[in-house]
């Protein structure tokens, strides 16, 4: 693993293991780092890494958001730096304390994995620095702003600001890897206005670190919230018009292929009103 300076004192790296991306940010005060990996493991290697800039000493973790492929190496960061503190937004420490035995199960996949072991192994550390709309971490020379800006992804995703440096840490809310990931516990029809609201933290000039894959600007998040308000407002559409849910994706075009957007459709029928979806989800 390798960073890369993206800006001043903020170093980025994907991981080939789910391509997640973590993002260590630097200060006077020592280092954040944000999302630690998907087991013990993985942690270790990525805590050896973060010594390996010299840049100095783990002061704070950040977790974007509860899934195990950015959660599950916080205990690794405890082992190396004891007392550093684990923010997280409220929601997000809540549901990786009540289902992270069983999303850990499902994590490890099959017995052939090569991380099954390793991920059954790994303890889970929730978050225990939790906020409900908005935090700053002091760094001594910079200032980092944590924001929840709705749900989305997940009901309690954050996104992680350096103003001085014009970098915003997006998490899941953003991916340049691959489509954007419509989960059992998705918000479409609020990702649109969740994204809305990290637009207005951006410049034209920002740079915009997704969950996973490569740095992108804000244009592409721009492209990315209109695409996800298209399947929004589609769903919307068709449940209005009483198109069944099961009829549903065959039913119109969408900006990605059909297979992808299962979940989001039926995520999105079941958010909104009955006043909007005339007929009974099946």
């Amino acid at each position: 693993m390798t960073f890369t300076e993206i800006a001043d004192r903020v170093w980025v790296t994907r991981l080939p293991w789910y391509d997640v991306t973590t993002t260590v940010v630097g200060g006077d005060r020592g280092l954040v780092v944000v999302d630690t990996h998907a087991s013990a493991v993985a942690g270790r290697a990525l805590a050896d890494d973060v010594r390996d800039l010299g840049a100095g000493e783990v002061v704070a973790v950040v977790n974007t958001h509860w899934h195990l492929d950015h959660t599950l190496g916080n205990g690794a960061f405890r082992e190396g730096w004891p007392e550093v503190p684990i923010h997280a937004h409220e929601e997000a420490a809540a549901e990786l304390e009540r289902t992270a035995e069983t999303a850990r199960q499902e994590y490890a996949g099959e017995p052939a994995d090569p991380h099954h072991d390793e991920v059954l192994a790994t303890p889970v550390v929730v978050p225990d620095h939790t906020f409900s709309s908005a935090r700053v971490l002091d760094l001594g020379d910079r200032a980092l702003e944590l924001v929840h800006p709705g749900r989305a992804h997940t009901a309690g995703d954050l996104v992680l600001r350096v103003p001085d440096a014009d970098v915003l840490v997006a998490g899941d809310l953003v991916e340049s890897s691959a489509p954007p990931s419509f989960g059992d516990d998705s918000w479409p029809m609020d990702w649109p206005l969740s994204l809305d609201i990290v637009l207005g933290l951006t410049t034209s000039a920002s740079i915009v670190v997704p969950g996973h894959g490569p740095v992108v600007d804000r244009d592409f998040v721009e492209e990315q919230r209109n695409q996800i308000g298209v399947v929004a407002e589609t769903a919307r559409d068709l449940a209005s018009r009483g198109v069944p849910l099961a009829d549903a994706l065959a039913a119109a075009e969408w900006p990605w292929p059909r297979e992808h957007l299962r979940t989001a459709v039926e995520r999105a029928y079941a958010q909104l009103p009955r006043s909007q979806r005339r007929l009974p989800l099946i």
